[in-house]
């Protein structure tokens, strides 16, 4: 189940050579999820492979910086004779701004547009995944960060031991997976955790979008597969960061390691670092070593994990 982060702007307030502004796409099982839509995102997704067939597009603040590229979208996505209804979810109070986004220039749409403003701990429901909004801090503006949480696998199947047990491969098998005892033709009953594994944990995507450093952040990427977090400054710039509501890069490693994330991936990366962010890559791999600075195109490839759920909750020794 193939579970893909596709960086499309990296760069913080306004773009440079190297770097369009903010958005991302998540692409799991084939469905692509869009968040934030700065300037220019729709030329970055036929330059990165990414679909214009998505149905989701999930807004962090309205900053120009993460949505002036959606009256372009909105105005290809017509051209290409769309139907199929476009979901935007975004912070309580900024569905006004976005709807004039969406009408800039006066040209109707071909297909419908739902707007959703979600309040901090909003969760929506995917069948084998939800999406959770959390608040997160950037200065005076309403801002959501998101997490894709995926729900617990199925313990795995022990298919050998069933054969030795003489059940036979079909239907059986399917209802005892599924959690349920069966009884054989010759009395015998067995028990699903007799050939079923313990729960294994589903993944789990954190992005922030633009913030300081906050605990709504680090409650919301415990454990995380994959912390997105915006690292605009290097510790020289620490109080500019704090001024503008951003963050440095060591202070997103802190949030990391005081999460317990498996890997954080630093975004939103001022121009004064855009052609060599080795810096910010430096300063906060000396808190937290699985760090990476993401460029537009980047791809992270976030893997099943075979991990138990119980072993999740078991307290820290």
């Amino acid at each position: 189940m193939p579970l893909l982060v596709r960086f499309l702007g990296t760069a913080a307030s306004r773009p440079t050579v190297e770097r369009g502004v903010s958005s991302l796409a998540i692409i799991r099982e084939g469905q692509t999820m869009l968040f934030d839509c700065g300037e220019g995102t729709q030329r970055q997704m036929m330059r990165y492979g990414v679909s214009f067939a998505f149905e989701d597009l999930f807004i962090t603040h309205t900053h120009s910086d993460h949505i002036l590229g959606i009256t372009g979208l909105i105005r290809t996505l017509s051209l290409q004779a769309r139907t199929e209804r476009l979901r935007v979810w975004t912070p309580r109070g900024a569905a006004k701004t976005l709807r004039q986004c969406i009408s800039l220039g006066g040209e109707r749409t071909t297909f419908p547009i739902d707007i959703t403003e979600l309040d901090s701990g909003a969760t929506l429901s995917r069948g084998e995944y939800r999406i959770e909004a959390f608040p997160v801090e950037h200065g005076p503006s309403v801002s959501l960060g998101y997490a894709l949480i995926e729900e617990e696998r199925k313990g795995r199947f022990n298919p050998d031991l069933a054969r030795e047990l003489g059940i036979p491969e079909g239907p059986l098998w399917g209802r005892i997976h599924r959690g349920e005892s069966i009884t054989l033709d010759d009395g015998r009953v067995i028990p699903p955790s007799m050939l079923v594994g313990e729960p294994r944990r589903g993944r789990r995507i954190v992005l922030t979008g633009d913030t300081r450093p906050c605990a709504a952040t680090i409650a919301a990427a415990q454990d995380a597969d994959v912390l997105i977090h915006e690292a605009t400054f290097a510790d020289e710039e620490a109080q500019r960061a704090l001024e503008t509501g951003h963050s440095t890069a060591r202070e997103a490693a802190e949030v990391a390691r005081a999460a317990g994330a498996r890997q954080l991936v630093l975004t939103h990366i001022s121009a004064r670092y855009s052609q060599n962010a080795r810096e910010l890559e430096r300063e906060a791999r000396q808190v937290f070593a699985a760090t990476q600075v993401a460029k537009d195109g980047t791809e992270i490839e976030i893997p099943l994990t075979e991990e138990l759920t119980t072993a999740l909750s078991s307290p820290a020794v």
